[in-house]
């Protein structure tokens, strides 16, 4: 199966064209980092990958795409992009996780990932993973919490394990820790990517195009002024 992975979740835009199987085949990969809006880098990106590849969309079995936590603009461009690539071509989707996908950056890497993308106001988003000879296993779902109380429960229930940071808050996170058993994954495998959401695609089931969402943990920044002008 060819799977075209999409992550737009962040400032970085990736995508990667990946067959699935015990041994997966990266055939392309492409990343952006440079504050460009994702409606302009996109679909250059993928398109270009698919040249280089020498394949068309209709040669991709499936199309998989990071759907949350992350950037509200972010997110619906991405999701917004396979939605209309899979419906005009009656392929499915898969809807992962942008934490879970991080996660597969790391398969020789023994010990728990800290996924953590920065969500502005001290808070993270945040799921823990334990990887194990090449396996990756979800410890807790993803979530929104502040960085101390993630910090404390770093503290308390993986006291003297070793924690891998990744993700664009992984710095942020880093630099207020400060502990020698909390390690800063490197920079070219720290954050989210089309590679990660390919193989992650693996662990979601096949769904219809007219099905994909995005998923926030939190309202938009503007719904929850409303609700605070509201409250007063």
């Amino acid at each position: 199966m060819t799977i075209l992975g999409i992550d737009s979740s962040a400032v970085s835009v990736g995508a990667a064209i990946c067959v699935a199987g015990d041994s997966p085949k990266v055939t392309a990969e492409g990343f952006i980092n440079n504050k460009i809006t994702h409606s302009q880098t996109l679909m250059p990106l993928v398109q270009s990958l698919l040249e280089n590849s020498k394949l068309t969309l209709a040669d991709i079995d499936a199309f998989a795409v990071s759907v949350g936590p992350g950037s509200f603009t972010g997110l619906r461009i991405g999701v917004s992009a396979v939605k209309g690539m899979a419906y005009a071509l009656g392929k499915p989707c898969r809807a992962v996780s942008t934490l879970h996908a991080m996660a597969y950056n790391f398969p020789l890497y023994d010990g728990i990932i800290c996924a953590v993308m920065d969500a502005r106001c001290s808070q993270v988003y945040n799921a823990l993973f334990e990887v194990k000879n090449g396996s990756v296993k979800r410890i807790c779902d993803d979530r929104a919490l502040m960085m101390n109380e993630l910090k404390d429960e770093l503290d308390d229930k993986y006291a003297g394990m070793k924690i891998m940071l990744c993700g664009d808050g992984a710095a942020l996170c880093h630099d207020r820790f400060s502990s020698d058993r909390i390690m800063l994954a490197p920079a070219q495998m720290r954050y989210q990517n089309g590679v990660g959401v390919c193989l992650a695609a693996n662990d979601y089931p096949d769904i219809d195009a007219a099905a994909l969402m995005p998923k926030y943990l939190r309202l938009p920044q503007a719904e929850r002024e409303r609700l605070a002008r509201e409250k007063r």
